[in-house]
């Protein structure tokens, strides 16, 4: 099979130098659904048509399996698809989708196929309340004869409530003929696709028409007002997935899902987070209000804070993080280990039983087990110029205030004095303190503001 997605439009209403099919929705372009859609269908050759923006498109698309043409200047639905005709095989079937309908299923889809086979062709219709804007689909005695675009519509024709959504399936030898046979002769003066149709009743090939499972599979995007509507459409149908599998969430209509989000039972997730990219949530997981959490994996029983931050990070089980905690790329974290208010940790290891609850910055660190690191301890890993690693061995105490001037080592067991700056390496089971001498001066007063 063929398929050929059109992406060429400009988007005017978008108000946006970004071409339409590249605005996201859930945290990637809407080209982007539609072409992942595309694939579960197994296509032979898939083929973007583009045009508005220049090369912005192939270049946002680049993969093995896909294929572009040019439309310039762009004359419509039917000059777009006769760009992609030297890239077709006439001896399977093509499907025709657009760049800016992001929600269509593959079920859908493969019902339209399947009603077609390889001589007919077929029409994705659907019955719409109020079907203003869109083409009407036109029976006789229940055949399909024509489809009747809004602007050049009769009185009685714009009537019908049963519209044309733009996908279509043709057989493609007779497709490319009927594509040079089009005529610009209408009101908007461009070659219209859906012109094929009244082309097809002439040859005497079948029309034939299926419907979605949805209505919204059918919406395009030509506003951020509606790209804003088919968002919230999007996030209901991922949360109403969760629930169905056992998450519990708070409120469906308050969870944002920008890429594949991963539960094991008995998940828990609060309002107003949002998941980017690949996140794996294992069993027993509680997300508190309003983190975000992107590409991480969070183990067994952890529980993660409100207003935390996870960005490429790898959490164990029984963890407890934030709140205001971030974790940064690089961070991997063992069982048990508490990461506090306003802590940040980077590419850095915790060992198990090991905690900074407070105000702490942990960089390019090694941290065995049961360390205990107080408040206000930053590692200091950057000269301006390289970083360097701080290694802090299992049972070690780090009073609060402590800079550890990288690269250094403190070795197993030892304690660190509250306000030390550390700048050799601390012996194993020792106390190490580093700090100026306190003195009081009796003498000394306060300054007192001159009087004006």
């Amino acid at each position: 099979m063929n398929i050929v997605i059109l992406a060429a439009g400009m988007g005017k209403r978008m108000q946006s130098a970004l071409p339409k099919v590249l605005h996201p929705l859930a945290g990637k372009p809407l080209l982007a659904h539609v072409i992942d859609t595309a694939r579960q269908l197994s296509p032979t050759r898939l083929c973007v048509i583009y045009g508005h923006g220049g090369e912005q498109v192939p270049q946002s698309m680049q993969a093995a399996d896909l294929s572009f043409a040019k439309q310039e200047p762009q004359l419509g639905t039917g000059h777009a698809v006769a760009q992609a005709v030297p890239q077709l095989d006439d001896g399977v079937p093509t499907l025709i989708l657009y760049g800016d309908v992001p929600l269509s299923t593959a079920a859908s889809l493969q019902r339209l196929l399947d009603t077609a086979g390889k001589e007919k062709l077929g029409i994705l219709t659907v019955n719409l309340n109020d079907p203003t804007g869109y083409g009407r689909i036109v029976r006789q005695d229940d055949k399909i004869i024509s489809i009747v675009e809004q602007k050049d519509a009769s009185e009685h024709e714009k009537a019908i409530r049963e519209v044309n959504t733009g996908i279509m399936v043709a057989p493609t030898a007779a497709l490319k003929t009927w594509l040079a046979s089009l005529s610009n002769n209408n009101v908007q003066g461009e070659y219209y696709l859906t012109d094929i149709v009244a082309a097809a009743v002439k040859d005497g090939v079948p029309v034939v028409s299926a419907q979605p499972d949805h209505e919204w599979e059918t919406h395009g995007v030509n506003s951020k007002v509606q790209l804003a509507e088919l968002e919230r459409v999007h996030q209901r149908n991922l949360a109403r997935q969760l629930l169905e599998q056992g998450v519990t969430l708070t409120d469906p209509n308050r969870i944002d899902i920008r890429g594949t989000l991963t539960c094991g039972r008995d998940v828990s997730i609060d309002v107003g987070c949002v998941f980017e990219g690949d996140v794996v949530l294992a069993d027993g997981v509680r997300i508190d209000a309003y983190c975000v959490i992107s590409n991480s994996r969070i183990g067994a029983q952890a529980h993660v804070r409100p207003y935390s931050h996870f960005e490429q990070a790898v959490v164990g089980a029984e963890c407890i993080i934030g709140p205001y905690a971030r974790l940064r790329p690089g961070t991997v974290l063992a069982e048990d280990v508490h990461i506090g208010n306003f802590v940040e940790v980077k590419n850095s290891e915790i060992a198990a039983h090991s905690k900074a609850n407070h105000l702490t910055y942990v960089g390019d660190s090694t941290v065995g087990s049961r360390v205990n690191i107080g408040a206000g301890t930053i590692t200091c890993n950057y000269d301006g110029v390289n970083k360097s690693r701080t290694i802090i061995e299992d049972d070690v105490f780090v009073g609060s205030a402590t800079q550890l001037i990288a690269p250094i080592r403190v070795g197993k067991g030892a304690t660190l004095g509250a306000g030390t700056t550390l700048t050799k390496d601390a012996p194993a089971d020792k106390l190490t303190v580093s700090r100026a001498k306190q003195i009081t001066v009796d003498s000394w007063q306060r300054p007192v503001k001159n009087k004006k």
